[in-house]
C-alpha cells in the first residue's frame, strides 16, 4: 500500500550519458559530467562500462593518482583487480562493490582479470568535506554476498549498497554526505517508491529497460536528475527495469578540480601535483 500523502520527487532533466574513454583507452559512458557537479553536489561523476569486446576494456586503469574524494566502483559483470600505493590488493567480481577514500593521497590500478566476455559495472565518485580531504587512505572490497538484498513479495528486489533503505542498513554507511546507493530491479508492472532526505540531491539511472517518474518517462541509458521536492521518488516499470538510485547530502563547498586531485582551491590542486611529482602523494 502507498501513503495517499506521500509525494514523489519529479524530474527536473534527463541527461544522456556521453562516450568516452579513459584509463589506457577503455571505452566507457560518462554519465555524470564535470558540468552538473554544483548541481548534484556531492556526487562528482559516475561512468558506466558495458562490453563484452575484450579491445573495449582488457587495457584497463593501469597506476594513477587520487586525492581528496572517494571512488565507488560496482561490478555487476567481469572481474577487476586492484592494487595501490597502501600495499592494499583485491578482486573486483560480479555484483561486488570496491570502496576507495583517496583522502590524502593514493596510487592505485584497476587492471581486467579477464581476456573475454562481458565487462560491466559503474564507477562513482563522491566529494569529501574539506575538513577530510587530508585523511589516510582507506580502501574496502565488498563481496556480493555481503551487500543487503531485499526480494519482497512483489518481485521487486532492492540491493542496499549505502545508505538506508526502510529498516535496511545498507553495506556502507558515510558520514557528512550520508549517501543512498539502491540498485533496483522491478518486475514488469512493478512500482516502489524510494524514501529521500529532505534536502539531500538525487538522481535515478536506468540501465536496462525504461521506468516511469510522476509521469515522466525515462528510457535506458539516461539518467533523471530529481527536483528538491516531494518525500522521495516513485519508480514504475510497464516492462521491467534495472535502475539505480542515488542521494547525497550536499557539501555546499568550493569545488577545484583537475584530472585525478578535486580539492576546494587551486593552491589546494597546485599542492596536489607538487606532492604526486615529488613522490609525496601517498
Amino acid at each position: 500500500m502507498t501513503d495517499p500523502q506521500w509525494q514523489s520527487r519529479t524530474v527536473e532533466q534527463q541527461v544522456s550519458g556521453m562516450p568516452t574513454s579513459d584509463g589506457a583507452g577503455v571505452k566507457l559512458t560518462r554519465v555524470l559530467t564535470q558540468n552538473l557537479q554544483r548541481r548534484l553536489d556531492p556526487f562528482l561523476m559516475l561512468d558506466e562500462f558495458r562490453s563484452d569486446n575484450p579491445g573495449d576494456y582488457i587495457a584497463g586503469f593501469p597506476s594513477h593518482p587520487h586525492r581528496g574524494f572517494e571512488t565507488v566502483t560496482y561490478m555487476l559483470a567481469g572481474r577487476m583487480r586492484h592494487r595501490d600505493s597502501g600495499n592494499n590488493e583485491g578482486l573486483l567480481g560480479p555484483g561486488g562493490v570496491q570502496w576507495m577514500t583517496a583522502g590524502r593521497g593514493v596510487i592505485h590500478s584497476e587492471m581486467p582479470e579477464q581476456e573475454d566476455g562481458l565487462m560491466h559495472g559503474f564507477q562513482l565518485w563522491i566529494n569529501l568535506p574539506a575538513a577530510r580531504k587530508m585523511i589516510p587512505a582507506a580502501y574496502r572490497d565488498i563481496p556480493a554476498a555481503e551487500i543487503p538484498l531485499l526480494q519482497e513479495a512483489d518481485g521487486v528486489a532492492v540491493k542496499v549498497i549505502a545508505g538506508q533503505y526502510r529498516a535496511q542498513v545498507g553495506a556502507i554507511r558515510q558520514p557528512d554526505t550520508e549517501p543512498l546507493y539502491l540498485d533496483l530491479q522491478l518486475p514488469a508492472g512493478g512500482t516502489r517508491d524510494i524514501d529521500i532526505a529532505a534536502g539531500h540531491n538525487a538522481f535515478v539511472y536506468v540501465y536496462h529497460g525504461s521506468v516511469s517518474i510522476a509521469g515522466v518517462s525515462v528510457p535506458q541509458q539516461r539518467m533523471a536528475i530529481l527536483g528538491n521536492n516531494g518525500d522521495g521518488v516513485r519508480l514504475h516499470s510497464d516492462d521491467g527495469a534495472s535502475v539505480l538510485v542515488l542521494s547525497g547530502q550536499p557539501l555546499r563547498e568550493p569545488i577545484a578540480q583537475y584530472g585525478p586531485f578535486v580539492m576546494n582551491t587551486r593552491a589546494e590542486l597546485e599542492q596536489a601535483f607538487a606532492d604526486y611529482q615529488q613522490g609525496r602523494l601517498a
